[in-house]
């Protein structure tokens, strides 16, 4: 079947960002939070007005299913077309809407607070509220506002935020937006490359000289704008951690940890198990490198296929990779395979491979159509495909969850990550049984291991890296060349020493580092690959009986915390190293086998 590479947005708001309906619901978001804004403040706490709370709640969810609604319509138009400035406005515009939504929260949240335990329990337990599928929402959202300054305070800084925080996560895009990546073909002629296309030949092209060459244009060119950068990261993470210090949070890892349900001790668990180890993925790295004729690995060869003997490479049509994947999730959850068939003959995703795109990809949800839409740039390799199926995870996640409650919708990204990374190991397994030659397994071996190698050495760069930033930032500013230095360091230690050369600017060609709306935008990913393994250990286990085990998981992640998820539904302590050991000896295991078989092409 043929699918369209261009996702259509048309469905949600015809007419693109000068969609009347567009402006029609950004109109109607106005009325909506005037209306709350004015109930909340008439709102007299206690259960003997549990009904306009009840009414609150339900405005608050209109209202939430709005913004998110239209923010993800208007943010993709601008992911698909960087130059759209008309685009960048009207988040703008929507940015101050949320101000003055959440201003409006605090108030509502310090009401709460202010009730005694017994009164709140009084509250939550009318059956008039039914508050039993939010209830752990409720009591989470009460318990942050303890640490809430006065309304007043509350609303200079929400206010502060619009041209402060949220406004240096922004101009990191439009820099990005500006670079240009020159690179001469084989025949000659001279391109200019956008950040994401020059990132995606970068690391997955088979010509090593081309790695080469482009890696050392995509250095310099970040290295050029290495101050702009330097900036941007001082001013947003420096207005993070003031925005701490006024809250009463000395450690920079209390909201990341809180963001994600999860504990110091599981965070430690989890690294600690990793650290111990590290050396059969650097040993990896160092036979691949081997195998490409060098003594160590060089940073831009990590993504690189391993193609030997006379294999050639499988390519992936997008119509065949979508075929691909629908007929392999029907292995595992036919509801799964269904919904991706209904994604790509619906048009749900992005894909065309095109200048003026933003760099990576994602999945984002709109709760009001309860759709979602994919945006990447698809290069027909197998990494690609496993992508498309990581952001598809993502959709189902969203897909099983729409008819509950917006609170319990809101599960945090160490568990979002769960779903795409199953999705991922599904692809990759399924490659690997089609195998038919021992150069095309240890191919498709290296691909997966890949995964790995980014999850408990990149990833592990990054935590490093963005922790020890954090310790820095809060004595000084830093300057490129200190930032530079932090992240030499913390490439040096996380790959345990199996790297010939770093990445010394990874820190400003990452997007992750300038997300304002999740700190730490990297733990998580390693958290959601090892519990997904967990997962996918115990679908094999439970074959045919696994999907409806699998969706109340998911169905489960925005309502309790992450060490009760896996206790429920796994059985397993987050906080003790064996579930963390068994995933990553699952991996080990293909690391063997990859060494097994390469042994004699040394």
């Amino acid at each position: 079947m043929t699918y369209s590479l261009i996702w259509d947005l048309d469905s949600l708001f015809e007419g693109g960002i000068d969609s009347p309906k567009l402006q029609a619901r950004l109109s109607k978001l106005d009325e909506e939070i005037d209306a709350y804004s004015k109930n909340v403040i008439a709102w007299e706490p206690g259960a003997e007005n549990v009904a306009a709370f009840k009414a609150l709640i339900d405005q608050e969810e209109t209202i939430s299913k709005g913004i998110s609604q239209t923010i993800s319509f208007i943010t993709a138009i601008q992911s698909a077309d960087t130059t759209n400035k008309k685009a960048v406005a009207l988040l703008a515009e929507l940015y101050k809407k949320m101000t003055i939504y959440d201003n409006i929260d605090v108030i509502l949240t310090k009401k709460i607070t202010a009730l005694s335990n017994e009164e709140w329990e009084k509250l939550l337990a009318s059956p008039l509220l039914d508050a039993q599928g939010i209830r752990f929402n409720l009591n989470e959202n009460r318990d942050k506002g303890r640490r809430l300054l006065n309304e007043n305070e509350e609303a200079i800084i929400n206010q502060l935020t619009i041209d402060g925080f949220t406004a240096w996560s922004e101009h990191y895009d439009t820099l990005v937006a500006q670079l240009k990546i020159p690179f001469t073909e084989a025949d000659g002629t001279t391109v200019e490359l956008s950040a994401g296309q020059a990132f995606n030949r970068m690391m997955g092209d088979a010509d090593a000289k081309v790695r080469q060459d482009l890696f050392a244009k995509w250095e310099e060119t970040w290295a050029e704008n290495a101050p702009l950068f330097a900036d941007t990261l001082n001013h947003l993470d420096g207005f993070r951690l003031n925005n701490n210090t006024l809250h009463g949070i000395d450690n920079h890892l209390t909201i990341p940890l809180e963001y994600n349900r999860m504990q110091q001790a599981t965070l430690d668990a989890m690294w600690g198990s990793i650290n111990d180890n590290k050396k059969p993925f650097a040993d990896f790295l160092i036979r691949k490198a081997n195998l490409f004729g060098k003594e160590k690995m060089e940073w831009q060869d990590q993504d690189a296929p391993v193609i030997l003997g006379d294999f050639k490479e499988r390519r992936f049509p997008f119509d065949d990779a979508a075929d691909f994947i629908i007929e392999n999730f029907n292995q595992f959850s036919p509801k799964m395979s269904d919904f991706a068939k209904m994604a790509f003959e619906k048009s749900w995703i992005e894909a065309e491979d095109r200048p003026g795109k933003r760099p990576g990809g994602y999945c984002t949800g709109l709760p009001e159509s309860q759709e979602s839409r994919i945006f990447m740039t698809y290069g027909e390799s197998i990494n690609e495909v496993a992508t498309l199926a990581h952001e598809l995870g993502h959709a189902f996640h969203s897909h099983v969850m729409w008819d509950l409650p917006t609170m319990s919708q809101d599960y945090a990204m160490n568990v979002a990550e769960t779903a795409s990374t199953f999705a991922e190991l599904i692809v990759a397994d399924a490659t690997l049984k089609q195998a038919t030659t021992e150069e095309e397994k240890i191919n498709l071996l290296d691909i997966k291991i890949q995964n790995a190698i980014a999850m408990f050495l990149n990833i592990h760069t990054r935590f490093i890296f963005e922790n020890n930033y954090h310790v820095k930032r809060k004595e000084q500013l830093l300057s490129d060349e200190d930032i530079t230095e932090l992240m030499v360091a913390a490439q040096e230690e996380a790959y345990a020493g199996s790297l010939a050369t770093y990445h010394p600017h990874f820190w400003a060609s990452k997007l992750h580092f300038y997300i304002d709306s999740v700190p730490f935008y990297n733990f998580p990913y390693t958290f959601g690959y090892l519990f997904s393994l967990g997962i996918y250990a115990y679908a094999q286990e439970k074959g045919t009986n696994f999907e409806d085990d699998y969706i109340a998981l998911l169905r489960d992640t925005a309502s309790m915390t992450t060490e009760e998820l896996a206790s429920k539904h796994l059985g397993v302590d987050l906080t003790k190293p064996d579930f963390w050991q068994a995933g990553i000896s699952i991996i080990e295991k293909d690391v063997a086998e990859f060494m097994r078989l390469t042994e004699k092409y040394i």
